[in-house]
C-alpha cells in the first residue's frame, strides 16, 4: 500500500507561513483526490483543501485565499502553503489519498501520520 509522510510543521506566530509537505512512496495522483485535513483538539478531523484528479482545488472557506494546495509529479509531493496563520489554525495536519471504490460510494483512504501546526497568539 502506498505511505504518506508529512513534515513542515511547527511553531509560528500569527501572521506567520508555514508551507507543509506529503510525500507518497509511490505516484498518489493516480488516485481520485488528495487532499490536506486537520484535527484540533476535541475536534472533529475537517477537511482544508483537496486537488481533484482532473486538477480541480477547493478550499474551506475559513482558509480560502490564504492557503494553496499544489502538487509536484516528479516528486511524488503534496504541498500546502500556508499564509496569515493565526491560532484557530493550530491543529495536526494530514495528508490523504482516496479512491472511489464503487457506485454504492465506498472509499479507500490513505493517511499520513500528520504534522503539529502551532499558532500563538
Amino acid at each position: 500500500q502506498v505511505q504518506l509522510v508529512e513534515s513542515g510543521g511547527g511553531l509560528v506566530r500569527a501572521g506567520g507561513s508555514l508551507r507543509l509537505s506529503c510525500t507518497a512512496s509511490r505516484n498518489i495522483f493516480n488516485f481520485d483526490s488528495v487532499a490536506w485535513y486537520r484535527q484540533a483538539p476535541g475536534k472533529q478531523r475537517e477537511l482544508v483543501a483537496s486537488i481533484t484528479d482532473r486538477g480541480n482545488p477547493n478550499y474551506a472557506d475559513s482558509v480560502k485565499g490564504r492557503f494553496t494546495i499544489s502538487r509536484d509529479a516528479t516528486t511524488n509531493t503534496l504541498w500546502l502553503q500556508m499564509n496569515r496563520l493565526n491560532p484557530e489554525d493550530t491543529a495536526v495536519y494530514y495528508c490523504n489519498a482516496r479512491k472511489v471504490l464503487n457506485v454504492e460510494g465506498a472509499l479507500a483512504d490513505v493517511w499520513g501520520q500528520g504534522t503539529q501546526v502551532t499558532v500563538s497568539s
